[in-house]
């Protein structure tokens, strides 16, 4: 496969190089592009030194079969018809697409089949990767579904510093130095100072008091699962570094048990059960981001009855959001698409 990487040098461009080499994906030739400021840069793939091209109109992807795009929404809509004309498909990171009707959202544990519609004759080409809080939470949610139709979620994410970048992440080290040395703590990512605190806000608010990190998680669950779900959440900045936590209430239209939810999940894909906190020492009772960071599953603890709710359970789950949040996923869609 002819392989670009839109975006290499960010967080995800350089995560999804580690991936793609991880998993030995079949790369014939392999092409990164950049903005101006990142362009020149090399950067090392399977012993080979590769230079950032500067992306720019014209016939850049003639020759490309898949394109992984992690630039920005802005990008991404401008590009597209560039990097999409001679038929590369496009796995896109951004929010550009992902509730146009054209184009698959897809989380390959859960609605691999999707990828059909961007495969097929007059089809856009362009394959929406969801948001990492949406990705970490629907791939536990659908063997709670095989058990039960989930009528409505609850979810308060606790979403680390990796969220908004390398250099978000670059931003709250500092804090945390600055905060120690007695300095002024600065900030220029978050709205707010980071270290030492919490931000109960991410993306900007629309006019209902929803930011728009958590109406993504309303819409996209509901196309990703191909449901009427119903999924109210409350998005909060946290001062980890990597890694972001959930934790979920879901109602079922039937009552089911802790063991049947603990036993669906222990079997389904990509999800890790973390689940003893009985334990002290050894392996960990419960999921934290501080463990988890640079693992690919999605890792899940807490497994309980939800008192306030007959038909209600609770669980708290972690996930690497630069990985299975972002550059995994769409890993394992280019996967998918070299299998059809």
């Amino acid at each position: 496969m002819n392989i670009a990487i839109v975006g290499a040098s960010g967080a995800v461009g350089q995560e999804l190089l580690h991936i793609l080499a991880e998993r030995h994906f079949p790369i014939t030739n392999l092409r990164l592009f950049g903005s101006a400021r990142s362009a020149g840069s090399t950067y090392t793939f399977c012993g080979k030194k590769y230079t950032v091209e500067l992306l720019q109109h014209g016939d850049l992807f003639k020759d490309i079969d898949i394109a992984f795009v992690s630039a920005g929404g802005s990008v991404s809509k401008e590009y597209a018809e560039d990097i999409t004309r001679y038929g590369a498909i496009m796995i896109d990171n951004s929010s550009a697409f992902r509730m146009d009707k054209e184009v698959p959202l897809v989380v390959p544990e859960l609605n691999p089949d999707d990828i059909a519609q961007a495969l097929q004759e007059g089809g856009k080409r362009i394959i929406a990767n969801p948001n990492c809080t949406t990705i970490i939470m629907a791939v536990c949610l659908k063997a709670i579904e095989e058990l039960s139709h989930i009528r409505r979620v609850h979810v308060s994410s606790y979403q680390s510093a990796s969220g908004a970048g390398a250099s978000a992440m670059a931003e709250l080290e500092e804090q945390y130095r600055q905060a120690l040395n007695g300095e002024e703590v600065k900030h220029q990512k978050f709205a707010y100072q980071l270290a030492y605190n919490l931000i109960p806000q991410i993306d900007v608010f629309g006019d209902d008091d929803y930011t728009k990190e958590e109406l993504k998680m309303y819409h996209e669950t509901r196309k990703i699962m191909h449901s009427d779900i119903a999924v109210s959440a409350t998005c909060v900045r946290v001062p980890s570094l990597r890694a972001h936590s959930e934790a979920i209430w879901v109602e079922t239209a039937e009552p089911l048990t802790p063991k049947q939810v603990r036993e669906a999940l222990s079997h389904a894909e990509g999800v890790q059960v973390m689940d003893d906190p009985t334990k002290s020492s050894g392996t960990l009772p419960y999921p934290m981001p501080l463990y988890l960071s640079g693992t690919d599953d999605v890792y899940v603890g807490r497994i309980r009855r939800d008192l306030a709710n007959e038909n209600g359970i609770t669980f708290w789950c972690v996930g690497d959001q630069i990985r299975k949040g972002a550059a995994l996923n769409a890993v394992q869609i280019a996967e998918k698409i070299i299998k059809k």
